[in-house]
């Protein structure tokens, strides 16, 4: 989930930013539609220096019993800190750890590498190559993402969540091969984003390209299927999925 100020919003290629509604009422109708976990995002952040966060977080978690990971201007520990008070399970971080790595190991060793998520948005530069970008996909970086990634797990990160900025909005399906080339070579659980147009897009980044999860946006912002058809897309498949009834 995408915010901007008091708005979930939504664009194609990070860029066009649409608004969708509420967050708050969208966290409640994702929680009673069974989602797995909720990935909240503050888009200007990083702009305005600070997230903007933490009020949602508050609402969010009187009524939403999922994990929750928050990422947008996290900018040293005391920021993860501030979010984990406010009742955010992981955080995400970027631009700030691509300007300092070291700060996955703060933050890992304060609150636990499975805190500690490394956000990756990733364009395409060629031939089985994509570059790192920050600043919401407008800025490069000139970092191989593979080897970007490879050194943030050897820093900590527990996690990371791949953005493929190509494909983010498009309904086109999803960069396996991006997925393919990050998550062969690591340990740790990667979380595809960018692209799912259909719920066999997200069975195939996790049966085909060895995702361990995947971040789904448009498809259901627009409606266009529901958390329970994914889920049994996902089963149909053989994929483990945890069991739901209804909130």
């Amino acid at each position: 989930m995408d915010i901007k100020g008091p708005n979930l919003i939504k664009g194609v290629h990070l860029e066009g930013l649409r608004v969708i509604g509420r967050p708050e009422e969208f966290c409640d109708e994702y929680y009673r539609g069974g989602i797995d976990e909720l990935i909240l995002m503050d888009v200007v952040a990083s702009l305005y220096g600070r997230n903007h966060l933490a009020a949602l977080l508050e609402t969010a978690t009187e009524k939403t019993f999922v994990p929750i990971t928050v990422g947008g201007g996290i900018r040293s520990v005391d920021d993860a800190k501030n979010l984990l008070r406010h009742g955010a399970d992981k955080v995400a971080a970027n631009t700030a750890v691509v300007a300092r790595p070291q700060l996955i190991r703060e933050i890992a060793e304060q609150f636990g590498s499975q805190c500690m998520v490394l956000s990756v948005e990733a364009k395409q530069q060629g031939p089985s190559r994509w570059e790192v970008f920050t600043e919401n996909g407008r800025e490069k970086t000139g970092r191989e993402v593979r080897e970007w990634v490879e050194e943030a797990v050897a820093l900590g990160a527990g996690e990371i969540l791949l953005t493929s900025v190509d494909r983010e909005g498009t309904r086109r399906g999803m960069d396996m091969e991006l997925i393919r080339h990050v998550s062969s070579r690591i340990q740790i659980p990667v979380i595809a984003s960018g692209g799912v147009g259909s719920p066999q897009d997200a069975v195939e980044a996790v049966t085909s390209a060895g995702a361990d999860a995947v971040a789904i946006a448009d498809l259901f912002h627009y409606r266009r299927a529901t958390i329970a058809e994914v889920r049994q897309a996902m089963a149909d498949e053989g994929v483990p999925v945890r069991s739901f009834h209804a909130a």
